[in-house]
């Protein structure tokens, strides 16, 4: 006959979450490159064996316009909040101590687009496509911004501190938006200022 097993008592400590507005202040002009949705059509069109159209003509102040990040029914202009977080939790590689996989649960930016703080105006640059075919982009660039967010996150695994220092070193080495530092580029640098509640 088997022994009596005694049942065990598993104590499973809450999980305590704490909450900050932050902002982040640009150190170099952030360039966005929403998907048009000319890009977006020929991506369906592509997908669903459609008869390639003739190149429609450049419309640069299109282009420029629908590059920006809009929120339907709010003003001004946005910017994914995913980007944000990816820098922070990619800065990992570079932070003694702290894994990707802990800061991936460890802290949420709540919203899925934040606001940007500044005025945008239109950029042109010449880009390589495809087979290295020179092509010309017009996107929207924020010489001057801040982005102001709120987060969540775990204070068993994690302090404030912490998140902002993974932010800032995501600043620093990764950036968001076009020709960032990840990217080989130096655009879209930011650091958290001072003063988070």
């Amino acid at each position: 006959m088997p022994k009596e097993q005694k049942a065990e008592i598993v104590a499973i400590p809450a999980i305590e979450i704490g909450k900050s507005t932050l902002t982040i202040i640009g150190d170099s002009a952030l360039i966005c490159h929403n998907w048009s949705s000319k890009a977006k059509k020929e991506m369906l069109d592509k997908q669903m064996k459609k008869a390639k159209q003739a190149r429609e003509a450049k419309d640069p102040e299109r282009d420029y316009l629908e590059s920006l990040y809009t929120v339907p029914g709010k003003e001004g202009f946005y910017f994914p909040s995913v980007a944000i977080k990816a820098a922070a939790v990619d800065a990992c590689s570079h932070i003694d101590g702290m894994t990707k996989v802990l800061a991936r649960g460890a802290f949420h930016i709540i919203g899925d687009m934040v606001k940007i703080n500044g005025e945008p105006r239109p950029r042109e640059d010449m880009v390589r496509v495809g087979m290295g075919t020179a092509d010309i982009r017009y996107r929207g660039e924020f010489p001057e911004w801040s982005i102001t967010f709120d987060v969540r996150y775990n204070k068993r695994s994690v302090s404030l501190d912490q998140i902002v220092n993974m932010i800032n070193v995501g600043g620093f080495a990764i950036g968001i938006g076009e020709w960032r530092p990840q990217r080989d580029g130096s655009f879209g640098m930011f650091h958290v200022a001072e003063g988070g509640e």
